[in-house]
C-alpha cells in the first residue's frame, strides 16, 4: 500500500535508542512494576481497531494505551520517543502489520515477548482499486485495466490489504487470537479473557448476520468510495467496491480514473459517493458534482472522533450498514 511520510530507518533507530535509554534511566518506574495500574496487564495498541479488541477482551484486567490518538490518520502516525519507550514497558503489544510502517519498525526493535501481529491471525488478501465478488472469472480472480488483480488471494504478504477489521468474520478470527495471547500473557485471568472473547465473537457474529440480511437484496451491488478500505467487506457481502484513491486515502486519482468512475456510476446506477471522516472529502465531492450524485460517510473505523457516527466499533459499523443500505437501494 502507499504510505506517506515514512520515518527514515536511521531516524527511527535513533528514536528507539533514545526511548530505550530513557526507559533504562527510569527503570522500576513503570506502572506494571510499581503497581500504578493495580497489577493490570499493560497493553499497547497501535490504533483503534486493536484498542477495541484489547479493551473488550481484557476488560478490567488490562490498562490499554493507544499509539494513535483520536483524530490522527493512522497511516500518517509519527512516533515520539516517549511512545517508543512505552513499547519497551508493555506486557503485550497489539498491532496490525502493514497499516503503520513507523509502528511496525519500532515494534520490531522493542523486543517485547508478547507481541501480537493481528495480520497473522487471519488470512490476508490482495485488494486493489476495484474489489468485490466474483464476476464470472472464477476463483482465480482477474486483473483490471490498472493491472490490479481483484477477487481472492492474489498477492504476497507485502501486497496484502490489511483492512481485515471491516469484515466482522475476519475480525472475529483476530479476536480469538488476541484472546489466546492474553490468556498466555496473564494465565491468572485466562478464564475471564476466554469469556470476554466468546462474548465479543458472538457480537461480531450478530453483526455479520445484520450485514448479510441487510445487504441481501439491493438495487445495485456497486459502491464508490474515496478510500479502498472495504475490500474484505465487499467480498463478504457480495458487493463491488470501486475506490477512487486506492488503499492510500489521500492519493490523487488520475483523470482517466475519474472518467472511468463516472461511467461506472452511470452503468451500475450508483447513487452515492462515499468519503471518510479522517481524510479530505474534496475528491468525493468533485466526483459527485461531476456526476450529480450524493455524498455520504462510509467510515473505515481507523479511529473514533466526535465526528464518528457511533461511540465504538459496533455502533459505527451499524451506521455503515445503514449508509450502504440507503445507497444501494436495499429492499
Amino acid at each position: 500500500m502507499n504510505v506517506r511520510r515514512l520515518i527514515p530507518t536511521t531516524a527511527l533507530a535513533g528514536a528507539v535508542a533514545l526511548g530505550l535509554v530513557s526507559l533504562s534511566a527510569c527503570a522500576g518506574t513503570s506502572d506494571a512494576a510499581d503497581g500504578g495500574n493495580g497489577g493490570k496487564l499493560d497493553v499497547v495498541a497501535s490504533f483503534y481497531p486493536m484498542q477495541y479488541l484489547a479493551e473488550q477482551i481484557g476488560g478490567g484486567h488490562v490498562a490499554v494505551e493507544t499509539l494513535t490518538k483520536p483524530g490522527v490518520e493512522p497511516h500518517d502516525l509519527e512516533l515520539k520517543p516517549r511512545q517508543i519507550g512505552a513499547l519497551g514497558e508493555a506486557d503485550v503489544i497489539l498491532y496490525l502489520k502493514g497499516i503503520q510502517p513507523a509502528v511496525d519498525e519500532a515494534i520490531a526493535q522493542a523486543g517485547v515477548k508478547n507481541t501480537v501481529d493481528a495480520a497473522t491471525l487471519t488470512k490476508l488478501e490482495a485488494h486493489g482499486t476495484s474489489t468485490g465478488h466474483d464476476h464470472g472469472h472464477g476463483e482465480e480472480g482477474h486483473a483490471d485495466e490498472h493491472g490490479t488483480e481483484e477477487g481472492h488471494d492474489h498477492g504476497s504478504e507485502a501486497g496484502a490489504d490489511p483492512h481485515v477489521w471491516l469484515d466482522p468474520v475476519k475480525y472475529a478470527e483476530v479476536a480469538k487470537g488476541v484472546g489466546s495471547a492474553f490468556e498466555k500473557a496473564d494465565p491468572e485471568h485466562a478464564a475471564d479473557y476466554k469469556k470476554n472473547t466468546d462474548a465479543l465473537v458472538k457480537k461480531l457474529g450478530d453483526l455479520d448476520t445484520e450485514f448479510e440480511t441487510g445487504l441481501k437484496n439491493t438495487a445495485t451491488r456497486t459502491f464508490i468510495t474515496t478510500h479502498s478500505a472495504f475490500g474484505y467487506l465487499a467480498e463478504r457481502y457480495h458487493l463491488d467496491q470501486e475506490g477512487i484513491s486506492g488503499l492510500d486515502p489521500e492519493s490523487e486519482p488520475s483523470p482517466a480514473r475519474m472518467k472511468e468512475l463516472q461511467e461506472v456510476a452511470a452503468k451500475d446506477k450508483v447513487s452515492t459517493i462515499f468519503f471518510e471522516t479522517l481524510a479530505s472529502d474534496k475528491t468525493a465531492k468533485t466526483l459527485a458534482g461531476d456526476t450529480g450524485l450524493k455524498t455520504d460517510v462510509l467510515d473505515p473505523l481507523e479511529g473514533i472522533t466526535d465526528k464518528s457516527r457511533g461511540d465504538d466499533y459496533i455502533e459505527v459499523m451499524r451506521s455503515n450498514l445503514t449508509a450502504l443500505k440507503k445507497a444501494l437501494g436495499a429492499k
